[in-house]
């Protein structure tokens, strides 16, 4: 399958914004304000493992893991950063990259399933993803 066939889950559609598209992923922030978070989906249809990437696309989608990482850290304050790839709701290939903080809404457990996600208002998203764009930008090779 090529990226042609891929689609964005109506899930993540619906839960997150578009920040940017890497060589491999496309990168999304969570709608949340809780936690500094964002989503990284390879365009590749059908995939539900990162096993089912080829070698050389799993080493892509960890550098991009780690870029997405740096542009989170230069932006947000956060004690742990936790990376997820659990599909067990969501079946798309994605990769989580969740800045924690102690005390905060869902610590120490996981974020998923932890209380009402707190959308961000309009202008203040906005302004979070010229930031995030620029803080992947910065960070990209």
């Amino acid at each position: 399958m090529t990226d042609r066939d891929f689609a964005l889950d109506p899930r993540l559609q619906n839960d997150t914004r578009h920040v940017a598209s890497l060589a491999l992923c496309e990168v999304l922030l969570m709608d949340d304000t809780r936690f500094p978070w964002l989503v990284l989906v390879p365009r590749r249809a059908g995939m539900s493992e990162i096993c089912d990437l080829s070698p050389d696309e799993q080493a892509a989608l960890w550098r991009e893991v780690t870029l997405a990482s740096q542009a989170l850290r230069a932006l947000a304050s956060f004690d742990k950063l936790n990376l997820g790839a659990l599909g067990n709701i969501v079946r798309q290939l994605h990769v989580h990259v969740v800045g924690r903080r102690e005390g905060d809404a869902a610590w120490p457990g996981p974020v998923w399933g932890s209380g009402s996600a707190s959308r961000y208002d309009e202008q203040a998203r906005a302004a979070l993803l010229e930031r995030l764009r620029a803080a992947l930008d910065a960070s990209g090779p």
